[in-house]
């Protein structure tokens, strides 16, 4: 077992992680536990990982992929019910979503919005433990929710998880494409933070690590089901990276392909990054990172070298031929509007995060590759 410190998180890995996080649980003199969880991780986990606990455990299975606003209020109001004082998120990142927000709005006015109040932070103890590699959401410090049919991001510095505990054994269970969405979410957002505006010496480290790792321990993990170990860590990697930096276009243009045609976050993402990036490349002279062309150039030559190519061409071609050899689909248009309406769509914060400005028309141009006509 490995402990490592990230800001103000104690991140556990490797065999006995779980085993720890049942300990931190058990010492934290905290008389009940609320566990925000699928029931397909709880399952995972074991029953045996429950028993033990000093107080009660309170399972929470309300909620969504997406998750909404309601339903995090129904959290809020179980957590206080049962009286529990500790939080546990055991999931993809829409689990530790819920948890991060029980946990901040928990000081607030049951009265009003919460999302309207001023943020505090709040010193309720959360253990996340990731049952995907991907999200990172473990060791971020944000979340989101959807409050009338609107997502929404919450941002605090209390939101970062106590603890990070990854258990790889998790990842044995994962469908295929499931495994494969949230590899390259991780890839996806190590790469963009490399870029970001707001990347930092810190944040590039992390980026760094994580976009070798999965290079070389992609195919086994795909593949041969293994490498759970490397992926896990890279994921994680990639969420301390973006929890610096930020995403950057492809996310931002990803989220509403994924709520039009079905796709899973890490696929959008995966399809949207080779054009942001082969644009990116292009347009150099319009720099919007304070740091200048010089360093944005030099910044893609660093990726370049991580991917073992000599120039963007090549690593926007071996990005291109691994969506493929994944067997990770582009849409197909359903009607004509669709490339307007993602357009329309993006958010301008995290097309400021990228280093290079992208126009409405620049935008189109990228869907239209991405979004295949029907008779293709």
């Amino acid at each position: 077992m490995q402990k490592e410190s990230y800001q103000s998180q104690e991140v556990i890995s490797g065999a006995g992680a779980l085993q720890e996080a049942a300990k931190i649980v058990r010492e934290s003199g905290a008389r009940n536990l609320l566990a925000v969880c699928s029931k397909s991780a709880r399952k995972h986990c074991g029953e045996e990982f429950w028993q033990g606990f000093p107080g009660k455990v309170v399972f929470f299975h309300g909620f969504s992929p997406n998750p909404k606003y309601e339903e995090v209020q129904a959290g809020l109001a179980l957590y206080e019910e049962e009286g529990c004082e500790m939080l546990l998120s055991m999931g993809g990142g829409s689990a530790m979503d819920v948890a991060k927000c029980i946990k901040l709005f928990a000081p607030m006015d049951r009265n009003e919005n919460y999302l309207k109040q001023e943020k505090k932070a709040s010193n309720i103890l959360h253990i996340a433990i990731p049952s995907t590699a991907g999200t990172g959401s473990e060791s971020t410090s944000f979340a989101v929710v959807y409050y009338q049919g609107e997502k929404q991001s919450v941002a605090h510095a209390c939101l970062l998880p106590n603890y990070a505990v990854l258990h790889d054994g998790f990842l044995e269970h994962l469908p295929l494409y499931q495994k494969k969405a949230t590899m390259m979410d991780a890839l996806c957002q190590a790469i963009e933070s490399y870029w970001s505006v707001n990347s930092t010496e810190e944040s590039r480290g992390y980026a760094r690590k994580a976009i070798i790792t999965i290079r070389d321990a992609w195919q086994g993990y795909i593949e041969d089901n293994a490498n759970w170990q490397q992926i896990m860590a890279a994921a994680n990697l990639a969420g301390r990276a973006i929890n610096i930096s930020k995403t950057t276009a492809a996310h931002a243009m990803s989220y509403k392909v994924t709520s039009m045609y079905g796709f899973a976050h890490g696929h959008a993402a995966a399809i949207c990054l080779p054009k942001t990036w082969a644009y990116l490349q292009g347009h150099i002279e319009d720099c919007t990172d304070g740091r200048g062309k010089d360093y944005l150039s030099q910044t893609l030559e660093e990726l370049n070298r991580m991917l073992g190519k000599q120039n963007t061409q090549e690593s926007v071609a071996w990005l291109t031929r691994l969506i493929g050899a994944l067997e990770l689909p582009y849409p197909v248009q359903k009607g004509r509007q669709d490339v307007e309406v993602l357009a329309s769509s993006v958010n301008a914060e995290r097309l400021g995060n990228f280093p290079v400005k992208v126009t409405k028309d620049a935008l189109l141009a990228m869907y239209r590759q991405i979004v295949r006509e029907p008779h293709e």
